[in-house]
């Protein structure tokens, strides 16, 4: 049997976990901002084809990232329409669902929810 260890270590061992605690952490600061891109990304590339005059199809995005229908529907929704707040819409034609950034402002809405994101 093996006796049970002796309260006093116990003791030293919570002090010095409560000293390191109270150091505080310091993080370096990012050299970028959050809304600079980098020019050769998918995001980038699916952002440059949607503010193109003529937008894209959610068909012409896949083909260009590799990703699949709902990860195309998804990025149009979180990142483009909530994160990065712009205005996004999407028009039947002939050719099917076009989707767009429309220059000017977004709605209040989406706005608001970009601020809280950020």
């Amino acid at each position: 049997m093996t006796k049970p260890k002796s309260k006093p270590k116990a003791a030293a061992h919570s002090t010095s976990r409560s000293t390191r605690k109270s150091r505080s952490r310091t993080r370096l600061a990012p050299s970028t901002s959050k809304t600079a891109m980098r020019p050769d990304t998918k995001h980038a590339r699916i952002i440059a084809m949607l503010r193109a005059p003529a937008g894209a199809t959610i068909a012409a995005i896949m083909t260009a990232t590799d990703w699949q229908q709902h990860s195309v529907r998804g990025f149009l929704a979180g990142v483009v329409r909530k994160k990065l707040g712009f205005n996004l819409v999407s028009e039947q034609t002939d050719k099917g669902r076009i989707y767009r950034i429309k220059d000017g402002k977004a709605s209040s809405a989406t706005v608001d929810r970009a601020k809280q994101a950020a």
